[in-house]
């Protein structure tokens, strides 16, 4: 494959991407960003969590995490849990009100994605979930 190749594919990645994020930000009414909704996410699907955790499996900064969730506290989406026998080991937990946030934006993720998508045949949708998954293998 030549160089100038993998830099097209690289950059239309990039555009997809940047693209989804501000039709993202202005369907999107919550001031909220993509991960602040991932750290929701994972949230619900983990259970309450340590931010190194967080960090660790959505690949991001222990900083950032940390950034994130203070706006996700303050909006009271999730809330900061005290370890009983540690407590200097403190939990991140999703609340009621962050749960419903968090499925609210699945909606607008099907949305988006079902835009984005309905060009493309389902052989062409098969072939991209094939690349995708060989990728990231």
């Amino acid at each position: 494959m030549e160089e100038q190749t993998i830099f097209e594919i690289t950059h239309n990645m990039d555009k997809i991407t940047n693209k989804l994020i501000i039709q993202w930000n202005k369907l999107f009414y919550e001031d909220l960003g993509v991960s602040h909704i991932l750290i929701l996410a994972h949230l619900m699907v983990s259970g309450n969590s340590r931010p190194s955790d967080i960090a660790r499996t959505l690949g991001l900064t222990p900083a950032t995490v940390t950034h994130l969730s203070e706006k996700l506290v303050r909006k009271q989406l999730t809330v900061r849990i005290t370890d009983e026998s540690d407590r200097r080991v403190i939990y991140l937990g999703i609340t009621e009100k962050g749960s419903d946030i968090l499925h609210k934006a699945e909606e607008y993720g099907k949305e988006l994605r079902r835009n984005l998508f309905e060009r493309l045949t389902n052989e062409e949708k098969d072939q991209l979930l094939s690349i995708f998954e060989k990728l990231n293998e």
